[in-house]
């Protein structure tokens, strides 16, 4: 999908600090140091023990596309400081009218399951370019990784029973409408009622008719004989406008009609009440009445809990329409990405300085240097289960020298806690080059590559991260040398200001 939104550039969804901070760059030369910026979440959503990694090729492609147009420079040219000047001189607006991006991106695939901590996107080029990018990338990074968490949660809770994505009506805008329809697909529900969502993704599109449809005639019974008239083929009736089992019984009778003319009732929609009771009472109804196929599909502000609940209850549902507390994150309305810069080449010898961010609170004690990451996996006839995650350092001559028989891993958040990863173990590195000097290096997956990307790496965890409630905590730590590098940044930067430390620090 291109620039839906934006006839022209979209160079401007950014926020006035990032340029501000550029100007700042190019006025005092620094425009073009290198600089190394990680993208990554400090806290799971919903409470999850894993998350799913989405929004990359939406994002690639805004940065493929990124420029300034003339309409862009004009209305910076309008912005004026506390004193009523122009905020930008004009030598400043002509540099971004030919800025061409030299970055490289490494980052996560879609569908990746991922964990706090760990970056989902590697930015490395020019601090000006980069800085440029922060707002636009986590805009679209942490929408979808929300919503696509959430309908992994989801589509966990109906157990490989069909959900489909019900919520453009609800969401935040057209845009989040599409984006979250998006990312829920990647998540693993298997359509969308999103019709523009379907021609601008290729996403299946699923749908049945509304209580207007039942209201507007005289009686249900001839508004259902109506709607299998118009669209044979695609019979499901919503039958709680006003007696539920009594609408399941008028639907069955419509459908021995369509039988007759050689199509087939394909099924019935719950959307109100105990969708326990009620879908086993219509299961019994639509069994005795000779269609044992048509399935029941069941809305009504559903997710995970509720669905899973429901399951527990023995309820007769098989397609599960969920809508608001999917495409709005219902219980957490954003994820807490953030973008931090975590190096800075030095000119002279080209080589990385770390950089690091401190804090009282230490969740927000940025992690420095060039980092990756790396899974480690055990495979045992031919099924293979994760291990562990271990963030380390690109360059580190622990993990990419002579391998040691073991890596040790910290928990960012909690020293005391560390684990022992065998170095025999199979590995593998979760990012991926990208982009190469602005430019693309492979192409994007298709989206039902990416789902089925989700679908298949959450084969690989236990049940225990993939629960509800109280989930297993994953490992993922810190490689020792990497923890080490981190803590001592950490204590230079709190010393007092006369002494001079060892490594440079971002404040």
């Amino acid at each position: 999908m291109k620039n839906l939104f934006f006839a022209g550039s979209s160079a401007l969804l950014t926020d006035l600090y990032q340029l501000t901070m550029a100007y700042g760059y190019w006025k005092s030369g620094r425009a073009d140091i290198g600089a190394n910026f990680q993208l990554y979440f400090r806290k799971p959503p919903f409470g999850s023990g894993f998350s799913v990694a989405c929004g990359l090729a939406p994002a690639l492609e805004w940065i493929e596309n990124f420029s300034f147009d003339a309409s862009d420079l004009e209305y910076l040219a309008t912005l004026r400081g506390a004193d009523e000047r122009a905020l930008f001189e004009p030598k400043f607006l002509d540099y971004l009218g030919d800025l061409k991006l030299e970055i490289d991106v490494d980052a996560m695939p879609e569908g990746t399951i991922c964990f706090a901590q760990e970056p989902l996107l590697r930015v490395q080029g020019p601090v000006l370019q980069c800085q440029l990018l922060e707002t636009a990338l986590l805009n679209i990074l942490n929408f979808q990784t929300l919503i696509a968490t959430k309908a992994a949660r989801i589509a966990l809770a109906a157990r490989g029973e069909a959900v489909l994505e019900f919520g453009a009506r609800r969401a935040q805008g057209i845009d989040g409408a599409l984006s979250a329809s998006r990312a829920a697909f990647v998540g693993g529900v298997a359509a969308t009622s999103n019709v523009l969502a379907g021609k601008c993704f290729d996403i299946p599109v699923k749908g049945t008719h509304a209580h207007s449809w039942v209201m507007l005639f005289d009686s249900e019974l001839e508004a259902f004989e109506t709607y299998a008239d118009a669209l044979p083929n695609n019979v499901v009736f919503l039958v709680d406008t006003y007696d539920t089992l009594e609408g399941t019984r008028r639907a069955v009778e419509i459908g021995r009609k369509l039988r007759q003319n050689g199509h087939d009732l394909l099924g019935i929609r719950l959307d109100s009440g105990d969708l326990a009771y009620l879908s086993i009472e219509a299961r019994k109804i639509l069994d005795a009445g000779g269609f044992p196929d048509a399935t029941i599909f069941a809305s009504n502000d559903l997710d995970e809990h509720l669905i899973a609940s429901l399951k527990e209850q023995g309820a007769q549902i098989a397609v599960w329409g969920v809508g608001t507390r999917l495409v709005t994150g219902h219980d957490q309305p954003a994820l807490g990405g953030v973008y931090k810069l975590t190096a800075v080449r030095d000119a002279a010898t080209q080589k990385w300085e770390p950089r690091v961010k401190i804090s009282e609170q230490s969740i927000k004690i940025s992690t420095p240097g060039v980092t990756g990451v790396r899974r480690y996996f055990s495979c045992v006839g031919g099924k293979c289960q994760n291990v562990a995650d271990a963030i380390y350092e690109i360059g580190s001559e622990t993990m990419d020298g002579a391998s040691p028989n073991e890596v040790l891993i910290v928990d960012p958040l909690d020293a005391l806690h560390r684990r022992r990863v065998s170095s025999q173990l199979e590995c593998r590195e979760l990012l991926e080059s990208v982009i190469r000097d602005g430019k693309r290096v492979k192409p994007s997956p298709s989206l039902l590559e990416s789902r089925a990307r989700t679908l298949a790496e959450l084969e690989g965890f236990s049940s225990g991260i993939k629960r509800f409630v109280n989930p297993h905590q994953y490992p993922v730590g810190l490689e020792a040398g990497l923890h080490e590098k981190k803590m001592a940044l950490v204590l230079q930067a709190r010393e007092p200001r006369s002494a001079t430390p060892d490594f440079a620090v971002e404040r």
